[in-house]
């Protein structure tokens, strides 16, 4: 018996969930509910190449999502303690979610057998708590945040 839901979809309401993020604050999806749109990239492991890439993107990117009134997490299966070493290397202004139990991994449907971790991929949970977008990727393949952003602006 799998304890992994099957995979989000538009329209599917968003399971909350509360993690600690590089700093070691909890972070709860449901308090941004009625406020802003939260955009969730789940991905495998800090450290690996097409993950820091992507996540130097969405760092590049920060201003326009937060024009777009969205908050956005990188979420994986490491620890805050990894996540703080890595956040800091890279200089990254977003927030790094750990998902160390793969809980919420799990819950989304995201869950990555194969390696034990996240799959690759980005979920945006509109202010009402439903989910908006939902993309899996390739594992090696990189997000696009022009599309993550248009996606956003049809919220808006």
């Amino acid at each position: 018996m799998s304890d992994v839901a099957p995979e989000i979809k538009v329209g599917d309401v968003a399971p909350d969930f509360t993690l600690k993020d590089q700093d070691q604050k909890d972070v709860t999806l449901s308090s941004f509910k009625g406020k802003k749109n939260v955009v969730l990239a789940f991905y495998p492991l800090d450290w690996s190449p097409v993950c820091e890439g992507e996540n130097k993107c969405l760092t590049d990117d920060f201003p326009n999502f937060s024009d777009a009134n969205a908050e956005i997490f990188g979420i994986s299966t490491d620890s805050f303690f990894s996540h703080k070493a890595w956040a800091d290397a890279l200089d990254l202004k977003h927030r790094l979610l750990a998902d160390m139990h793969r809980t919420v991994c799990k819950s989304y449907g995201l869950y990555f057998d194969a390696l034990n971790c996240a799959k690759r991929a980005t979920v945006i949970v509109g202010k009402d708590g439903k989910v908006a977008y939902a993309k899996v990727q390739e594992i090696k393949t990189a997000r696009d945040d022009k599309e993550i952003l248009e996606a956003l602006k049809k919220l808006n």
